[in-house]
């Protein structure tokens, strides 16, 4: 075997992600960041179920929430900021809205679109999961110390950020390929 041959099967190129010339260390950080998403994403699932929401309903919510600042939040800005599309956010903030857990308005300036804050129930359903919340989050970011908080949140926000412009890249690299078929 070549080490033409080994490279081409290597997953990555950079070395700074390599280590001896092997992937197998970046692989398995891959994996290991895969099953903390699937918790993740399990977790969320659990804190909407204490308040009686579905898993993307709740996060639309602490979007919402987050976003919203004294005059409320786009429906277009929560979508971009999730990555999910407008026509996914204005079917569960409808929803939402029917639970009566968000407002929604028209936007003054475009009344084709809205605006979205959380309602005093919304409030109170999030004060409500707040301890159990607390506890399930200390318990998951348990390794994260204060020297390393600072390091893990921007690279988090980094990775975040690459991962949207890998995704770019895979979209055009496979519409590239059945251009080519």
């Amino acid at each position: 075997m070549t080490d033409d041959s080994i490279n081409t099967r290597l997953t990555v190129s950079r070395e700074d992600l390599l280590q001896d010339g092997s992937d197998a260390a970046f692989r398995t950080m891959l994996h290991n960041l895969l099953a903390f998403s699937a918790r993740l994403q399990q977790i969320r699932g659990q804190f909407a179920a204490f308040i009686g929401l579905s898993g993307p309903q709740y996060t639309i919510l602490i979007t919402v929430r987050q976003l919203q600042g004294d005059a409320g939040v786009g429906a277009n800005a929560v979508a971009a900021h999730l990555s999910h599309s407008p026509a996914f956010v204005t079917a569960e903030t409808n929803k939402l809205a029917k639970l009566g857990v968000l407002n929604k308005w028209p936007n003054p300036e475009d009344g084709r679109r809205v605006i979205l804050s959380v309602t005093d129930r919304g409030e109170e359903l999030l004060k409500t999961l707040a301890p159990q919340q607390q506890e399930i989050n200390d318990q998951l970011f348990e390794p994260v110390t204060a020297e390393n908080f600072r390091m893990l949140e921007t690279l988090a926000r980094e990775l975040n950020d690459s991962a949207e412009k890998a995704l770019l890249l895979s979209d055009y690299l496979l519409q590239s390929r059945g251009a080519e078929k």
